[in-house]
């Protein structure tokens, strides 16, 4: 076993004072603090080529990833393991009064003794096992334990048969800007070094997946992520005459009403099960205020996926996109109609029917009316949109739709069921192939070496439960399941890019062994340090040497 905690406490603290928020310029800042600290490295005095600062592509932030490997003299072995970490935080505006402090984890941890704190984040720290402040968990201690075993080899390079390369990369909290960017680089090392690429390990956070449960967990494989967003356009009229037209925030509430938690749009794979989708924005699209109702309401809702392909989620949705529409006529109907019978004034059957399109049904309709003027003016649009800065991708999607609806002829009320952001996609470990057994049997193998030395169980299981840049480095989804990604996605190629071409070339087997800990992303954000600092290094450490040597 590696004795390596105070070494890697030492670089999370050094990582965690330096305030990285996504999307500030604290992400430019770490990494060149990371790119100078590496670079201070006997190894990479000796090797500058080896280790690079890049600035990621097509992105709107000045911000950078560092890449850096260490080839091994233990063999002449090209098989290559990747660690991977993201050097971005959330934001620090949840810890109110005490944001001066949240980035430097000793005083926070002086001040928090002052504060009502919950029993839990109460005994953690008097316990003097937690780090607490942002990014200790997610995930600057999983970073810090990839520096480490990256200084360690670079010390030690005749005991790896093989390479390793280390990717630390920026905006894992937004858009992935980094891993994506990284994409090419890791083709060109490979073209260069003639890397064989068997594995990658993310060094993510985990967490107990419910009150009392001590497990620590091992994930193969990582969830999918989706934002399916809809459109809705109703029938505008004065509020003094509401009856005589069909307010679309009507149908938005009826469609969260119908997706909002719902167990059947949940996804079972091995024995493991998605949480259901949750509404992530619900509004209409006036841009102020007036007594007539909206033409168009907005609304999308996070949706994790295990087995089903983007189509699959498409299929589904416009389901239950029929089914909140007819909901939502049998309501204003029957609310009409119960109006008219107090009121005494006549009921006028408005004949309304439930109509559901997919983005990419209404752009072939309408290029197939239009073609050429209406495509040139679409893509005129988004060229004049993307100069309006503070329109952030989700709702650069909307215009989009809501441009190309005025092109639609029939205007009776609809749903546009479309996705407004990025897809991290799913990936499945299941041994299906020589390099997915061979990191199967590294890591069963490392948890066996490690455990003794952990009171707590370690337990693998088969989907990463979060969002994370592990999508971007294979793909388990065919091209029929891609294209309904890329058909339905206003904003991809505007204000996101992701080829998944690179994601296939690359196509490399991954694992998460990340610290533990509790209140990711909240106030009282901690992680375990025993777990964290020792064994989580010694995992990955195991798996290294099981694959390469």
């Amino acid at each position: 076993m590696l004795q390596c905690r105070d070494e890697i406490l030492a670089y999370t603290k050094k990582l965690v004072h330096i305030e990285s928020v996504v999307n500030t310029n604290g992400e430019r800042e770490i990494a060149h603090s990371l790119y100078s600290f590496l670079s201070s490295f006997p190894y990479f005095v000796q090797h500058p080529s080896h280790i690079m600062l890049e600035k990621t592509t097509r992105d709107d932030h000045d911000r950078y990833n560092v890449i850096a490997f260490v080839k091994g003299k233990g063999g002449n072995s090209k098989r290559t393991v990747i660690l991977m970490g993201h050097t971005d935080t959330v934001g620090i505006d949840d810890f109110n009064q005490l944001q001066p402090y949240a980035c430097s984890p000793d005083q926070l941890m002086e001040k928090l003794k002052n504060e009502d704190l919950p029993p839990s984040a109460k005994a953690h720290l008097e316990s003097g096992e937690w780090l607490f402040g942002r990014g200790t968990l997610d995930m600057k201690s999983g970073l810090a334990s990839h520096l480490y075993l990256l200084k360690y080899y670079a010390e030690h390079p005749e005991t790896l048969n093989g390479n390793i390369v280390l990717l630390a990369e920026c905006d894992e909290e937004d858009g992935s800007h980094g891993v994506i960017s990284a994409l090419k680089t890791f083709q060109a090392l490979k073209e260069t070094y003639g890397f064989n690429y068997v594995a990658a390990i993310n060094a993510d956070f985990v967490a107990p997946r419910f009150a009392g449960d001590d497990n620590r967990y091992i994930y193969k494989g990582t969830v999918g992520k989706l934002l399916p967003s809809f459109f809705i356009t109703g029938s505008e009229t004065h509020v003094g005459s509401c009856f005589e037209g069909l307010d679309p925030n009507l149908i938005a509430a009826e469609l969260t009403k119908q997706i909002d938690y719902n167990p059947e749009l949940s996804n079972e794979a091995y024995g493991e099960t998605t949480v259901p989708p949750v509404s992530l924005k619900q509004t209409d699209l006036k841009p102020s205020y007036t007594v007539q109702t909206a033409l168009a309401a907005y609304a999308y809702y996070n949706f994790f996926i295990h087995s089903w392909s983007p189509k699959d989620v498409l299929t589904k949705l416009k389901e239950q996109a029929y089914i909140a529409f007819n909901n939502a006529l049998a309501t204003y109907e029957q609310r009409y109609k119960q109006f008219a019978a107090i009121s005494s004034e006549p009921y006028v059957n408005m004949d309304w029917k439930p109509k559901v399109l997919t983005y990419e049904e209404m752009m072939n309709l309408l290029t197939s009316k239009h073609g050429s003027l209406f495509k040139n003016h679409m893509t005129k649009f988004k060229e004049q949109l993307l100069k309006q800065q503070d329109l952030d991708t989700r709702m650069f999607s909307a215009r989009v739709v809501e441009e190309a609806w005025k092109w639609m002829k029939d205007k009776n009320p609809t749903i546009i069921l479309f996705y407004s952001s990025l897809y991290s996609p799913r990936i499945e470990l299941t041994g299906k192939n020589e390099k997915e057994q061979a990191l199967i049997k590294a890591l069963d193998q490392a948890i066996k070496s490690v455990q003794p030395h952990y009171v707590h169980p370690i337990v693998t299981r088969n989907f990463f439960p979060y969002i994370s840049d592990m999508s971007f480095v294979a793909i388990s989804d065919n091209e029929e399941g891609l294209d309904a990604v890329t058909n339905n996605s206003p904003s991809l190629g505007y204000k996101h890019y992701v080829d998944y071409q690179d994601i296939r070339a690359l196509n490399v087997p991954v694992i998460n062994i990340g610290p533990y800990g509790v209140d990711a992303h909240k106030k009282f954000e901690r992680m375990e340090m025993t777990f964290s600092l020792e064994i989580v290094p010694n995992l990955t450490n195991y798996v290294i040497q099981n694959l390469l040597n």
